[in-house]
């Protein structure tokens, strides 16, 4: 397509993409499944959804936007004409995530400042400087209590950096990349250095890898797996299709689909014996067991581990290089989000310009962030990626399979993968698209609701699961109403 921003190179590309993937679930998340799912027993279920649903989602995802050039809702609107929506629904999850997602940035910032203390602030009590201190916690989410100033400011300045990432396009975000991927790389190699010389780091990586093969007997084993797998390759955003549009139409699409994959998904195990091996280490000064200081999400990546690094000699220096991987990690998969959205406004009108474009969804996204700075901030969060992650993009990969399966044709797409691939995929790919992806998936969705409907979540009220639940269902209705108004033309490319 005349006119259309190209990557520089395919490296840049692939720094791209890799930079989406890896990001803090990889460090926070992860890590803890593992733990908590059957140690080195969890990678089997890992590895068969990486396989069986991750890996062809991918490729299915990047030729759909090399093939048809365009950002998510186009080119689903390429593939049929009432079917837009679909792009709009993943444009639109990946939009309500990187609100969220900016404010635990915000939070890396502050710690990351905090860092160059001379005494780290949180050495006494990381859990009452985390919840206290930074997100001044109230003491349920019908109460907002008051706004933190300071993570205020810490959220502003994240989202003048993502600006700054994509104003440019592709000019910019090429040129942030080749930071922003291989440093929290370069210092998650240093972190593990300084862990396993730690007194106790081998008994704490032991933990996270000794398998319990009996935990592969539980389906909610099965259900963890596929739900990182999917969160964790940046699948049904809109993002993949956005990076793929603005390759060359002949770039290898099974290649890179394989390096992106098998690269995030090393990056998440090597990350477990970061955690890991440090965690060890606080086990051992503290002289409890290492289940006794195990945690996930916000509370590892803000309690347990810098409680950890206050332990250690040179804290400062390995908190700063801590809280700096968070951040790097955090950036790319924002700025991302952002450019699957900016993808969509300049699919439309090119006229209006990237940097206006980018100044106005980073403004509007920063204003809707705000309320994740308030005492009730992180029960928000919780809520909407609660729903999201387990409802909305599961739900878009679904349609997203059907769409390409039976609509637009499975076969037909791999006919061009194949064509522009050396890596040629088989018959096995059109099946995983058509049958086995909307089955599974859609299995998924039906087992969480079920638990959802008996058990509710998180001991949240109602109009605070029903927000969540209307984070799901608004794309899903524009996707709908897409697909049964009034239309002129039909385009089946």
């Amino acid at each position: 397509m005349a006119g259309r921003q190209r990557w520089s190179s395919r490296m840049i590309f692939l720094f791209a993409a890799i930079g989406s993937a890896v990001g803090l679930g990889n460090v926070w998340r992860f890590p803890y499944l593992t733990y908590k799912y059957g140690g080195g027993a969890f990678l089997i279920p890992y590895l068969i959804a990486l396989l069986v649903l991750g890996i062809p989602l991918l490729i299915m995802e990047f030729a759909i936007g090399q093939r048809l050039q365009k950002g998510a809702v186009e080119a689903f609107k390429g593939v049929h004409s009432k079917l837009g929506g679909i792009g709009f629904a993943a444009v639109f999850s990946g939009f309500v995530v990187v609100v969220y997602y900016s404010a635990v940035m915000a939070w890396s910032l502050v710690y990351l400042i905090k860092s160059f203390a001379f005494k780290l602030p949180w050495a006494e009590n990381a859990e009452g400087f985390f919840y206290n201190n930074v997100l001044n916690i109230s003491d349920g989410i019908g109460n907002i209590g008051g706004f933190s100033w300071m993570l205020f400011f810490a959220l502003l300045a994240v989202w003048v950096m993502v600006y700054f990432c994509v104003w440019k396009g592709t000019k910019s975000v090429g040129k942030v990349v080749m930071i922003t991927m291989p440093l929290p790389i370069i210092l998650l190699i240093v972190l593990f250095i300084r862990g396993v010389t730690l007194p106790g780091a081998l008994t704490g990586i032991m933990y996270y890898i000794k398998p319990n093969f009996g935990a592969l007997l539980d389906t909610e084993v099965w259900l963890a797996a596929v739900s990182q797998i999917f969160f964790t390759l940046s699948l049904a955003f809109g993002i993949m299709i956005a990076y793929a549009s603005y390759n060359k139409e002949t770039s290898d699409i099974t290649k890179n689909s394989y390096l992106t994959a098998i690269t995030n998904s090393g990056i998440s195990l090597f990350a477990g014996f970061v955690v890991f091996s440090v965690l060890g280490y606080m086990a051992h000064a503290q002289g409890v067991g290492v289940a006794d200081v195990v945690t996930s999400g916000p509370g590892l990546a803000f309690v347990a581990f810098p409680q950890a690094l206050s332990l250690m000699p040179l804290a400062g220096l390995f908190s700063v290089l801590f809280f700096v991987t968070l951040l790097s990690l955090g950036i790319d998969s924002a700025f991302s989000l952002v450019e699957a959205v900016n993808s969509t406004f300049l699919d439309k009108s090119s006229k209006v310009g990237t940097k206006k474009v980018a100044f106005y969804v980073c403004l509007v996204a920063f204003i809707l962030g705000i309320i994740f700075t308030s005492g009730a901030g992180l029960y928000f969060l919780d809520v909407f990626d609660h729903f999201v992650t387990n409802f909305g993009l599961v739900l878009v990969g679904i349609f997203e399979a059907i769409a390409i399966g039976w609509i637009f044709g499975a076969e037909k797409l791999r006919s061009y993968i194949n064509s522009v691939s050396d890596w040629k995929v088989g018959k096995w790919w059109t099946y995983a698209i058509k049958y086995v992806i909307p089955v599974l998936l859609s299995i998924f969705v039906i087992t969480q609701f079920i638990t959802e409907i008996k058990e509710g979540y998180g001991g949240y009220p109602g109009w605070a699961l029903a927000l969540g639940w209307l984070s799901v269902i608004i794309p899903l209705v524009i996707a709908i109403v897409w697909s049964i108004k009034p239309t002129k033309v039909e385009v089946n490319v």
